[in-house]
């Protein structure tokens, strides 16, 4: 037989408070003095009480979920085949674990995959720190944006990674609901927007290059032609350029995908047609991809040629020699979206917020030149 489910009105009674204090230290515990709070939150344990969703946002006109939504950068149809088995099934022996021989090492996760993982862990600590519920979604190949609009239609607000989202269907989401842009830079729109110190990093650290090499050209290793960030990264790295009275026109521009396998594939092209003096990769997995092709081929980071990367990711930190980069604070981009929402949701009326986080060169030893 099914008890009855207790109510606010019940917790309020039990603790002694109005169901306005109830809510408030569901939804904000610190805002309640510590003795009101464990009084409240004793009643709750003790009665079994459970927030209803629903009715709050009856109350409040507000889900209390934000919505993130990322492309996907994985392709279902590689997925191997998943099975899931219950006690009860009667298996061959073995069937519990498997032996393996790895005569190389896996594959690193991608650019797009490490960048998105720190974004995401950043928006679920602030969406939790702040009381509301975090919805991940992630759309692959045409349909993908019909994700974005059934989450729309679910959510107090939605963070979208730039480009990942059609402008003009962007255009109708944010009639419905705020939307905050991740990653991209304002093109006209009317949408909140957080992104991070891309041009001024990168011509920081084209800067510290030339002083390296003399004032020597160095090559340029880009990624995909659509990525706002690299196109903000190309940006900075013109500008040094022009500062130091260099032609652009002699610098050599590459181009990759942002994966380490890219990377390796470029560096073996180099030691086979000639070494730069410095490479700047605008991605450290680029840049890690090319030191495995100048390790195996016996070529000398620094002495030989200069190499950097740009995100600060831990493999960076960890390499051979290990890599100077500009290092994004990728977490905090994701509890500023978060942050930005929380206020547009407050402020609904407030003129359109720009956010840039700032960025930090980090010199190790694939840059720096000794004596």
């Amino acid at each position: 037989m099914v008890s009855k489910v207790p109510t606010v009105y019940d917790v309020a009674e039990r603790a002694g408070v109005s169901i306005a204090t109830v809510s408030r230290v569901l939804r904000t515990p610190d805002a309640v003095r510590p003795v009101t709070r464990e009084r409240v939150l004793g009643a709750v344990t003790e009665l079994g009480y459970v927030p209803s969703g629903s009715a709050r946002g009856l109350a409040e006109r507000r889900t209390g979920v934000l919505g993130l939504y990322f492309p996907g950068f994985d392709a279902l149809d590689e997925a191997a085949e998943f099975t899931v088995f219950t006690d009860d099934d009667d298996g061959a022996a073995g069937d519990e674990f498997s032996i393996v021989h790895e005569a190389a090492p896996p594959e690193d996760a991608g650019a797009a995959t490490l960048f998105l993982d720190e974004v995401l862990r950043g928006a679920e600590l602030e969406a939790w720190r702040r009381g509301f519920v975090l919805m991940v979604g992630v759309g692959r190949g045409d349909p993908a944006t019909s994700v974005a609009r059934d989450m729309a239609g679910r959510v107090d607000g939605l963070v979208v990674l730039a480009n990942s989202v059609p402008d003009d269907v962007l255009e109708r989401l944010s009639a419905r609901i705020p939307i905050v842009v991740l990653a991209g830079p304002r093109r006209g729109d009317s949408n909140d927007h957080v992104t991070v110190s891309n041009a001024q990093g990168m011509a920081a650290l084209t800067r510290h290059v030339l002083e390296q090499t003399g004032g020597r050209v160095p090559s340029y290793l880009a990624g995909p032609v659509d990525s706002p960030d690299g196109a903000q990264r190309w940006q900075g790295f013109q500008r040094a350029i022009a500062e130091a009275g260099l032609d652009l026109a002699d610098v050599p521009v590459l181009r990759g995908d942002f994966s380490r396998a890219a990377g390796r594939r470029i560096g073996d092209e180099l030691v086979r047609s000639g070494l730069p003096p410095a490479l700047m990769s605008s991605n450290d997995q680029m840049a890690l991809g090319v030191l495995d092709a100048f390790a195996a081929a016996g070529v000398r980071v620094p002495q030989d040629v200069v190499v950097t990367g740009f995100d600060g990711i831990d493999a960076a930190a960890r390499s051979h020699p290990r890599l100077t980069t500009v290092r994004q604070p990728m977490t905090e981009l994701g509890r500023a979206a978060i942050e930005v929402m929380a206020r547009r949701l407050d402020e609904p009326d407030a003129p359109p917020m720009s956010v840039r986080l700032p960025v930090e060169v980090v010199l190790r030893d694939s840059s720096v030149r000794r004596g």
